[in-house]
């Protein structure tokens, strides 16, 4: 009995790890919403998905916004010019930048499951046009949520 609940159990951990995803996100110098962006901007994952971001275009990194993740998550930087492949798993808002262009508003957000840091996420200070770009990102934000129920 103790063996068939082992081998199941490692059955279970075996179908968790499957079952997490990957979503690729690309960092150009134009697209569909403008120049220097990540696309898509906003990406809703569950918590053990993974992130791609992709360097399509040189020059551009990916990094967390100082403040603006869930309190218990690890912070990440990219390097500039390099693909880097982040695994979310503490539910919340990402929020996220390219450090050459974040004043030309090159931000993105990722959702990873419950936003429960929402309001706190809000709150952090933004620059240049990454203020109106967070903003259209948290109109969608709730608007999916709106459509959703």
């Amino acid at each position: 009995m103790r063996k068939i609940l082992m081998m199941a159990t490692a059955v279970v951990l075996m179908a968790g790890g499957a079952l997490a995803a990957e979503v690729e996100v690309k960092m150009l110098n134009k697209g569909a919403e403008g120049a220097m962006v990540f696309e898509p901007a906003l990406v809703k994952v569950a918590p053990g998905d993974t992130v791609k971001f992709v360097a399509t275009d040189k020059g551009h990194n990916a990094e967390t916004i100082k403040g603006m993740l869930p309190a218990d998550a690890t912070p990440f930087l990219g390097k500039n010019g390099e693909d880097v492949a982040v695994t979310f798993d503490k539910p919340g808002i990402y929020g996220i930048k390219c450090l050459p262009h974040y004043g030309m508003g090159m931000v993105a957000m990722i959702v990873v499951g419950a936003p429960g840091n929402l309001d706190q996420a809000k709150a952090i200070p933004q620059v240049g046009k990454a203020k109106q770009v967070f903003a259209k990102l948290f109109e969608k934000l709730e608007a999916s949520k709106t459509a959703a129920k």
